[in-house]
C-alpha cells in the first residue's frame, strides 16, 4: 500500500488532521508514506482497538496510477 497525502482527496480538511498516517509519522510535503500488507493489517487493529485513528486515505479519481 502506498499513501501519498497529496493524492487524497482529504488532503486539507479536518479528517487530514486525525488521520492516522498523520498521527504515526511526521512526513515533509510531497513524501509518501508507504507500508507492507504486515504493517497495514497492525493499523487496521490498532485502529480497531480505538489506539489510532481510522486511516482515511481516499485515492482522488484522477490519480488511480499505481
Amino acid at each position: 500500500m502506498r499513501i501519498d497525502c497529496d493524492e487524497c482527496r482529504m488532503q486539507h480538511t479536518d479528517a487530514c488532521d486525525d488521520c492516522v498516517v498523520t498521527f504515526i509519522v511526521g512526513r515533509e510535503p510531497g513524501d509518501a508514506v508507504i507500508i507492507d500488507v504486515d504493517e497495514a493489517r497492525a493499523v487496521r487493529r490498532l485502529a480497531e482497538a480505538g489506539l489510532v485513528p481510522d486511516l482515511r486515505h481516499q485515492r482522488n479519481a484522477v490519480n488511480l496510477s499505481p
